[in-house]
Order: structure tokens, then sequence, then C-alpha cells
């Protein structure tokens, strides 16, 4: 399965982006500090057939704190510590651990629970209205980002959806229900230790 993560949220927007997209996204990042929804998940190749699908959970607070949890197909976990990205693959008893400020563009949960400067990692721009959702684009501006482009869908109760197309043409989608804003968070959701005999790859 491919890991979908995503770093540093877009907390402030541009002064030449005025629209609903935008204050809806300024709106939801202002407001909840956490937050902890289910999500449904699919992968479509270039030509549009969907080669992936999953359903799991996730938990944020800001800022870099998440947790984002494959139930199926795949046995994944992921969390960010504040500091670092770690992606256990339970299967393959193997992590990946990468630094928070490295992960730009690559995961989804980073974005939505960080804190940066929205000028610095990402152009923003309006994605009009469809699906019923007001959309925001934004594109990576390290060449390095996980993404070529991230849009994010608000509709009455917040963001509800997300897609991320990557430099090969796939574009992952994913649609968030059940989304309880600041809800009370256990410290212990946000850490994470690699068990023991498990693989550890990438910078410690």
């Amino acid at each position: 399965m491919r890991s979908v993560f995503f770093c540093l949220v877009l907390i402030f927007a541009s002064e030449n982006s005025a629209a609903a997209a935008i204050e809806r996204f300024k709106a939801f990042a202002q407001g909840a500090q956490s937050a902890r929804a289910d999500f449904e998940q699919k992968v479509a190749d270039k030509a549009g057939r969907t080669v992936q699908q999953a359903k799991g959970a996730f938990v944020f607070q800001r800022p870099g704190k998440f947790r984002w949890t494959y139930a199926k197909p795949v046995d994944q976990l992921i969390v960010g510590d504040g500091r670092r990205v770690w992606i256990y693959d339970r299967d393959l008893n193997q992590v990946t651990v990468r630094k928070l400020s490295r992960a730009l563009g690559s995961t989804p949960a980073a974005l939505l629970a960080g804190s940066a400067d929205v000028e610095k990692a990402f152009a923003l721009s309006e994605g009009g209205e469809h699906d019923g959702l007001e959309w925001l684009e934004a594109k990576p501006k390290e060449r390095e980002a996980g993404f070529a482009l991230v849009r994010m869908g608000f509709g009455p109760n917040g963001i509800e959806a997300m897609e991320l197309r990557d430099h090969f043409g796939q574009t992952t989608q994913l649609r968030f229900t059940n989304l309880v804003r600041n809800p009370k968070v256990d410290p212990a959701e946000f850490r994470f230790t690699p068990p023991k005999g498990a693989d550890v790859l990438g910078e410690p």
C-alpha cells in the first residue's frame, strides 16, 4: 500500500487569494486545535482506474501531532510526534522515520496538523465548487514534496475531502466522515516506539 502522508498544515492564507475555500480553510485551521475522523481512501492511476482502496481513522493535535491508522486492506500506522513522522507496516515489521520538517507534502495528516506559514510551503489558489464542496488547491513549492498538487474540499462540517496528485499521474482521494472538532486527546496516541525486532529505516 502506498503511504499517503502529508506535512505542515496551511494556516495563513495569501493576501492575494481571498476567496471562499481559503477563508473556510482559515476558519477550520484556527478553530480546530484537534480533530478526529474516519476516512476512506482510493488511489486511481493515470487512466482513472482505481488501483487501491483503504479505510481507517485519524486524530490530530496541533502543532504537528497526529495518528493515521489504516484498518483495511493493510495494517499500517503513521504517527507524528511533533518532531518526526513514523510509518509502521505491521505486515513487513518495518518502520520508516523522517523528520517532520522534511515530510512536507508527503502526508495528509501532517498537512492538517501542522502550523507553518502557507506562503513558505505552498502556492494557493481557488479550485472552484464541485461535488457540493468548495475546493482549495495547494501546490508544494519544494521539488521533493511527495505530491505535485493537494486539493482540499470544504463543506458545511469543515474539511470533507482531499485529493493528492503525485508526479506519476496517480490521484489519491480521501473522504472524511464522523469529524469531531476539538475532542479530548490522549497524548499517548502521538507516541511511537519501534517494536522489538522491527527494521527501522530513514532518519533516527
